[in-house]
């Protein structure tokens, strides 16, 4: 039995199909999965919006979101214009004096140079430098250029994480948790802000998928054992059973009797039964604390708590993991991953001020969005944030192996998603070099992983007017005309490089965001 080029099976075959259904035949299912699998071409696929099952290994992929809030300019980064490229209108769009423009050996990419005595209004020095970075990871970086639906700093960061509900409004994470969190005590980690932090409109996935929101994550450890830290606690076993009469109680309540059906109390009831141990048997409590024992201000030793086993290499790569909550966050991210809790984890700025750093401020008010007060530093001072700690991570995930048998690291099995929320106007006043700048719908999105196709930018840019451009999903060719919303393509581009089976989703064929 076989398809027609159309999909459809000839008359004579539909009703042998029928007959095999009448007699009760059980061969008739994997008959026609058969036919359907003859078909599939890279387009095919593409079409039905899903992946080829031979790409899943069965070992977990790892994803990390960064949010980066306010509306992180694609056109202050990766793909910056320069003066003299830009026309007559030059003087008057978001262009960069040429030797602030860094091109980069062999790579599409652009690096960007900013030198300025404060901060906007803030007495604090800027200079920055994005070559290093760029030319250190060019290879596993990819770009791609978008156009979103809104300028509303929450409803953008939520829609940049499910492509503008491209899959029932499932977010990214959740995808990933669904694909790889079964068995993970805690899938999904949460630290992000606003739109990045919400989970999700899709209420039928199992509970596991949604964000455990964390919002402190140098302490949050601590209570990850109900016994553990406390002087003068009763035996392992006298609280076990302890644990064991509270729940036959709870249970035989009135309480417990009339809502033992509800979906909140068995939830509840799942947490504390199994998930609490499963914690508490992970040791989480001294294995993803960074703090170190410092007597007499963190006496974690008088408690019978210890620092992590990494807590030292961690407070190495992120000094300022206890003020600057960037940092506390991308070192329990790290923890998270190595001792295999979750699958994804979000994090990122807030509009928070943060002080701390080199300068005294580690996050100035409105992150990205201080460039309504002056673009220029505000832009240079967050990317160069942002980038600083995604390559601080990127390191630590270098020198981790994932298994002992495939030899490879961690940073191989994990993706990077900078979610820049949106884009910022381009205009200026003439040969401004201060100037502030509104929200804009056309921007780009950075990626780094192995597992993407490196060294590239999908899309581009139009030199004259320094709006971004398209590209067609499946092939990766840019499309200079196309400047309508692309969202569902970069969603479904990151599913596909994690690895995600999308069969069903109706999600376009984002084959173009894989290594050719």
């Amino acid at each position: 039995m076989s398809l027609r080029k159309d999909g459809r099976l000839s008359r004579r075959e539909l009703m042998r199909a029928l007959s095999l259904c009448a007699a009760g035949s059980t061969v008739l299912g994997p008959l026609l999965t058969g036919c359907r699998e003859s078909l599939d071409t890279p387009d095919s696929l593409g079409q039905r919006g899903g992946v080829r099952q031979a790409r899943l290994d069965g070992k977990p992929r790892f994803l990390i979101v960064v949010g980066a809030a306010g509306g992180a300019s694609i056109i202050d980064s990766f793909l910056a214009v320069r003066a003299s490229e830009a026309g007559p209108d030059a003087a008057r769009l978001n262009t960069f004096a040429d030797g602030q423009v860094q091109g980069v050996l062999d790579s599409p990419f652009r690096a960007v140079q900013v030198s300025s005595p404060r901060l906007g209004n803030i007495p604090v020095p800027v200079r920055t430098d994005q070559l290093p970075f760029v030319t250190k990871h060019k290879a596993s970086m990819l770009v791609a250029t978008s156009v979103g639906t809104s300028v509303n700093h929450v409803i953008a960061q939520k829609r940049s994480l499910t492509g503008n509900s491209a899959w029932r409004g499932r977010t990214l994470q959740e995808c990933v948790a669904l694909q790889y969190g079964a068995g993970f005590p805690i899938p999904n980690v949460n630290m992000g802000m606003g739109g990045y932090a919400e989970r999700g409109t899709d209420a039928s996935l199992p509970a596991h998928c949604y964000g455990e929101v964390v919002t402190n994550p140098s302490l949050w450890p601590l209570g990850l054992d109900g016994r553990k830290g406390l002087k003068d606690v009763p035996p392992e076993d006298v609280v076990a059973l302890a644990r064991q009469t509270r729940n036959t109680l709870d249970a035989r309540s009135v309480f417990g009797q009339t809502f033992e059906n509800a979906p909140a109390l068995r939830r509840w009831n799942e947490q504390r039964g199994v998930g609490q141990p499963a914690l508490e048997l992970k040791d989480l409590i001294n294995r993803l604390n960074v703090l170190p024992d410092t007597p007499p201000r963190i006496p974690l030793s008088e408690y019978g708590l210890s620092s992590s086993p990494d807590g030292a290499r961690l407070r190495a790569a992120f000094p300022d993991y206890f003020t600057d909550p960037v940092e506390g966050q991308a070192a329990l991210a790290f923890l998270l991953l190595k001792h295999r809790v979750s699958v994804t984890v979000t994090l990122g700025p807030s509009f928070n001020v943060a002080v701390g750093g080199e300068t005294g401020i580690a996050n100035p008010p409105l992150a990205f969005d201080f460039s309504h007060n002056d673009h220029r530093t505000g832009q240079a001072f967050m990317w160069a944030r942002v980038l600083r700690v995604v390559d601080r991570l990127i390191d630590l995930l270098k020198a981790e192996p994932f298994d002992a048998e495939s030899g490879e690291s961690l940073w191989d099995r994990t993706l990077i998603y900078v979610a820049t929320e949106f884009g910022r106007t381009r205009p200026r006043a003439l040969n401004a070099t201060e100037f502030g700048t509104g929200h804009d719908l056309n921007n780009g999105f950075l990626m780094l992983s192995p597992m993407l196709r490196g060294n590239t930018v999908l899309g581009g840019i139009d030199s004259r007017t320094t709006l971004t451009y398209g590209f067609d999903a499946r092939t990766g060719a840019p499309a200079q005309g196309k400047r309508e919303s692309n969202e569902a393509d970069i969603f479904s581009g990151i599913l596909t490089a994690m690895g995600v089976d999308t069969s069903g989703s109706g999600l376009p064929d984002a084959s173009g965001f894989l290594p050719t």
